[in-house]
This record gives C-alpha cells, structure tokens and sequence, in this order.
C-alpha cells in the first residue's frame, strides 16, 4: 500500500491515561477533543508524517472539580497553552506491525523527545466501502519535565499525585481518496 492520507475517525479514537494517586491508586482519564494529519502507509511506517493536536481543555477524568483543577494554572492552564501538540520525527520498525515513534511533544509551551510503542492493529474495508486502518499506542512521560508541577504531600510523607504518566491512544483511520 502506498503512503496515503488517513483522516480520524473520532467515534472509534480514543486518548487515555493513567496517573498514580495517593501513591497506591491510579486515576484514569480522557481527552475528548484531538485531531491528528496521518500520511502513512499503514503496512510500513518508517516514513508516515504523524501529528496530533489535542485539545487541552477536553480533560476528562469523570470529577469536574478535578478537571478544573488540571485545566488550572496549577496543571496544564488551558486558558494560556490551549493545545498539547506531538510531531513525530523517528520511526523505526521494531518488528512486523510494531514501531517506536519518537517525536516533539508540547505541553505548556515545553518541547521534549517522547518515544511511544506504536502497533498496527490492521486494515479492511467497512460496510460501506470505506478502507479503514487500527492503531494503537503506549508511552510514559514525566509530568514535572513539562511544568506540571502541582502537589501535596500526605501525611504518611508520600505525595498525592505522581510523576509518571501512562499514556494510551488507540485511533481508526479512515482513507482518503
């Protein structure tokens, strides 16, 4: 398959992620607005284009008082840096289907190198003839090196949110002519 552009199927997209809370629980949250420019072939892509623009304001972690709290000036102060941004500028096969994406993530105006474990799920055609595309993919970020630096510290002297961020993307694409 040649590289082509995909477009976001955004019923069939989702981007999550996990944080530590109290030090033995994890916190599990979504962002519900994010767009992505995919010029890829799906079987190889060593040299797709990816880029994805999220909607820092779209945080969703099912509590409105929490959410509000991270779209402060404490966390990711929507009001002033709107949009988490990543353009990936590596990537390399690590076997069939599978790849590590490198590329410049930004949040709050801080560029730093992530890698993520890209996979390819695979292809076909839907019902109505659309040709189709799955991936899927996983990573952890440090949350402080971006300036979210927000904490308290609990009385058995661990804090109560942590530092590592799991982050999980799974996207269906859809072919454009």
């Amino acid at each position: 398959m040649a590289k082509t552009k995909w477009a976001l199927d955004l019923a069939h997209s989702n981007i999550d992620f996990s944080i530590k809370h109290m030090m033995f629980a994890r916190v599990n949250g979504s962002f519900k607005k994010f767009d992505a420019n995919i010029e890829a072939d799906p079987e190889d892509l060593t040299t797709a284009t990816i880029e994805f623009t999220v909607d820092a304001s779209s945080i969703d972690t099912r509590n409105e008082d929490r959410d509000n709290h991270l779209r402060s000036a404490d966390f990711f102060d929507v009001e002033k840096y709107p949009a988490i941004t990543f353009k990936a500028t590596k990537i390399t096969r690590k076997s069939p289907g599978e790849y590590e994406v490198t590329g410049d993530l930004t949040i709050r105006d801080v560029t730093r190198q992530e890698t993520f474990i890209v996979t390819y799920e695979g292809s076909g055609k839907d019902p109505w003839g659309n040709e189709r595309a799955g991936f899927s993919a996983r990573g952890t970020i440090s949350r402080s090196e971006y300036g979210l630096k927000w904490n308290a510290v609990l009385e058995t002297g661990g804090v109560l949110v942590g530092d590592d961020v799991q982050i999980s993307v799974v996207i269906q694409a859809i072919k454009q002519a």
